[in-house]
């Protein structure tokens, strides 16, 4: 894309100020199908009298930019694993031009959207990389194909999920098989919990509210809970999903569900079921997708076909695969689904200004807290531009942040330090020392793993490589004398509640010197006043030939 851009930028700058040759030079670099005859034949008829350099410089590009035939293509089809998508896949590749066509005809034909992991798309995004000869097809940036879900592949608690979920979001999609497999050995895993859980936090983090569906209308009028997915697609997935459960069977990754006809036996309860897999609601532990076992053996006891379950399964064993635990921070209770909202269609007073999201896919939504100048338009909301954590992720970070990322080596427990740089990209990396992230803290006879936070009295503290931090606030307790109590400040090391601010040798500010001596400061390793106040070039301690 960058590419063509600047290509365009120097042709059509010959054009001058002719704005019809200029236009119809703009329209050859403006899409992303190679020029078709029509198009470069109208450069020819505008511009060929206005300025041969344009047309010279059009002719190169689209000499480096052959062509393409959708029916180059025809052998992707037969890597579609259904014989309808195949023969649909073929006549499309025959029928239709634009590649624009092409991707919608698929989209429909095969009733499935572009996934780099199914084979069909896979074919085409390969063969398509070797279409353009002066075009450098550039690696994946270092950060990985998504930098904040290989964040999450550290939490598995198994080497083999470890491996499955490193593959997927590196360098490379795998294949459908690595799909398959973490789908099958992972994502329904209760040992997983942690890394699944933070899988759903970064695809789709809880957001506040819920309104506007038309199928799960149960969920509307909601403005203070938390959802991970309510939006129109997943309206239609429970629909779809109703649908096809009707035909008597529920398709799992690695058990198929026998039942009974959903139409007359509990249709609500199994209409509250299909909502909340697709809507998810969710707390701040849960991932938002598991009904409570409870609710699953009632479900299955009552409405299983129990003749035709797997041989060994019934609904309890059944239950104990997909739903482990009634515990209510990690499941979703069907009961509050089951009737609309007790709010009604009362207007709401909690508002939302970021969900949904109104900025642009490069940028972060804030909410405005700071107002508006007199006059000014005031939005109840800010984008401010920020970086993804790869080409593949949709989780942005603020421009200006320092970002910790997983090491593009691979290994366990190393990473990288990154700044969102201005070119929205993450610039800068530098290489941390690799942690073993096995080593867990002793607190209290309890074992606390790597990155876990937690209180120790009135102190925060978080285990980071067996390692136990924690803040150095000194703590009343039910023995404190009266004498104590007055002179508590709740500051580290009780310093007394005075700025007075320092600069350390670390560049850090703190507000007092007691405050620094706190966190290990001696006397010589700080000043008096804040850093940004210090200049360390004045007086200048260079060399005269140095700056």
């Amino acid at each position: 894309c960058l590419f063509v851009s600047s290509v365009g930028s120097v042709c059509c700058s010959y054009a001058g100020h002719h704005t019809n040759c200029r236009e119809y030079c703009q329209a050859i670099f403006r899409t992303d199908s190679s020029p078709g005859p029509s198009q470069i034949k109208a450069v020819e008829n505008y511009c060929a009298s206005i300025s041969p350099q344009l047309i010279h410089c059009v002719n190169n590009y689209t000499q480096s930019y052959p062509m393409r035939n959708p029916t180059d293509s025809l052998y992707c089809c037969d890597r579609a694993e259904d014989y309808a998508c195949q023969t649909a896949c073929k006549r499309i590749l025959m029928s239709m031009k634009t590649e624009l066509e092409i991707v919608d005809g698929l989209i429909e034909g095969c009733k499935t959207m572009p996934l780099p992991q199914d084979p069909l798309w896979q074919c085409f995004l390969e063969s398509s990389r070797s279409v353009h000869p002066g075009v450098t097809v550039h690696p994946p940036p270092s950060t990985g194909l998504d930098g904040a879900k290989l964040h999450c592949c550290s939490k598995a608690n198994s080497s083999t999920c470890r491996s499955l979920c490193t593959k997927l979001y590196s360098t490379s999609w795998g294949n459908s098989q690595s799909w398959q497999e973490f789908d099958r050995f992972c994502e329904y895993n209760a040992v997983e919990v942690s890394m699944l859980t933070c899988l759903a936090d970064v695809r789709e983090p809880c957001q506040l509210g819920c309104r506007n569906l038309t199928y799960c209308t149960n969920f509307n009028n909601r403005p203070t809970e938390l959802f991970r997915s309510c939006n129109t697609q997943s309206d239609q997935g429970a629909m779809n999903d109703m649908k096809l459960w009707e035909k008597g069977s529920i398709k799992m990754p690695f058990i198929n569900i026998p039942v009974l006809d959903i139409k007359k036996c509990q249709p609500e309860m199994w209409k509250a079921i299909a909502c909340s897999l697709q809507i998810k609601p969710c707390h701040s532990k849960s991932r938002g997708s598991i009904i409570c076992k409870s609710d699953c053996v009632e479900i299955l006891k009552k409405c299983g076909d129990h003749n035709k379950f797997p041989e060994g399964h019934s609904a309890e064993s059944i239950c104990e695969l997909l739903s482990p635990t009634d515990d209510l921070e990690n499941c979703i209770p069907l009961d509050t689904y089951l009737s609309p909202s007790s709010l009604g269609n009362i207007v709401e007073d909690v508002t939302h200004p970021c969900n949904p999201n109104p900025c642009a896919a490069n940028q972060l939504c804030e909410v405005n807290r700071k107002g508006c100048q007199s006059g000014e338009l005031c939005l109840p909301y800010l984008c401010v531009p920020g970086c993804k954590l790869g080409e593949a992720s949709d989780f942005i970070v603020r421009q200006g942040t320092l970002i910790q990322v997983p090491s593009s080596a691979g290994d366990v427990g190393c990473y990288k330090i990154c700044t969102c740089g201005h070119s929205g990209l993450l610039e800068n990396c530098m290489e941390m020392h690799c942690v073993d992230l096995q080593k867990s803290c002793i607190v209290g006879g309890q074992r606390k793993s790597h990155g876990t936070s937690f209180n120790i009295d009135c102190n925060v503290c978080s285990c980071f490589a067996g390692n136990l931090i924690c803040s150095t606030r000194q703590c009343l307790t039910e023995h404190s004398s009266e004498d104590e109590r007055r002179k508590f400040t709740g500051l580290p090391c009780n310093c007394v509640d005075q700025f007075v601010p320092v600069c350390g040798q670390n560049g850090r500010t703190y507000p007092s010197a007691c405050i620094a001596r706190c966190v290990g400061l001696q006397d010589n390793q700080f000043e008096f006043g804040s850093c940004i106040s210090k200049d360390p070039c004045n007086p200048n301690p260079c060399n005269k030939n140095q700056r």
